[in-house]
C-alpha cells in the first residue's frame, strides 16, 4: 500500500526504486536477509524484525531510504501481541536505522492498513526533511 500511495504521484519513477512485499516469515528470510534467529526468538510483529526488513531493503536495492511494516492489522492477535499493534523501521544510507511501535487498536483490519501506510508515509518524509 505504501508503494501504491507512491507511485500514484506523476513522476515518482524519479525518487522510488522498487518494493518489497515479504507477507511470509520465508519471503522475509529470502528476500530481505531477516535472520531466521531473529523470527524465532521475537516473532515477526517485533521491531527487531522491523529494523532487520528496512535494513534488508536497503541491502537488497539501490535506494538510500526504505521504511519498513509488520503488524497484526486483524482480525485476531494475542494478549502478547494485539491487533492493531504494528512495527515500523526505517533505514537510510550512513544513518542509525529507528524502529517504532504503534498501536492503532483493534479497529478492523483496512483501517489498521490504511494507519499504518499513512504512519510509514509520515515517517518517510520525515527523513526526507
Amino acid at each position: 500500500m505504501v508503494a501504491a500511495a507512491l507511485t500514484d504521484i506523476a513522476g515518482s519513477s524519479d525518487v522510488f526504486e522498487r518494493g518489497f512485499v515479504t507477507y511470509s516469515n520465508a519471503a522475509k528470510v529470502e528476500l530481505l536477509g531477516v535472520r531466521a534467529a531473529t523470527l524465532e526468538a521475537h516473532g515477526a510483529v517485533s521491531e527487531e524484525v522491523a529494523q532487520e526488513m528496512a535494513e534488508g531493503a536497503l541491502a537488497h536495492s539501490a535506494a538510500a531510504l526504505a521504511v519498513s511494516i509488520t503488524g497484526i492489522a486483524g482480525p485476531g492477535g494475542s494478549e502478547f501481541k494485539p491487533e492493531g499493534r504494528v512495527c515500523f523501521g526505517l533505514a537510510r544510507t550512513g544513518r542509525e536505522t529507528t524502529v517504532e511501535t504503534v498501536e492503532f487498536g483493534a479497529q478492523g483490519r483496512a483501517k489498521v492498513r490504511t494507519a499504518a501506510t499513512q504512519h510509514a508515509l509520515g515517517l518517510l518524509m520525515q527523513a526526507m526533511a
